[in-house]
């Protein structure tokens, strides 16, 4: 559960936003998203990799211009 502590004379918008910014750094919509459909360990790992060659191409396409 999360607690935001609303300060006196604080705007509400500003409140919310902070929730909001909370809310996202639990990661909790994404874990639900995750769960909602299994995936298997090799199709997981298999992306990982896809990722991680993609990144490091970028970052040695960085380096080298």
């Amino acid at each position: 559960m999360l607690i935001i502590p609303v300060k006196d004379g604080e705007n509400i918008d500003r409140a919310l936003k902070r929730y909001k910014r909370k809310f996202d750094r639990t990661k909790t919509m994404k874990n639900l998203r995750n769960r909602k459909q299994f995936n298997k360990p090799s199709v997981v790992k298999r992306a990982q990799n896809i990722k991680a060659s993609y990144v490091q191409k970028l970052r040695t396409a960085e380096e080298q211009s």
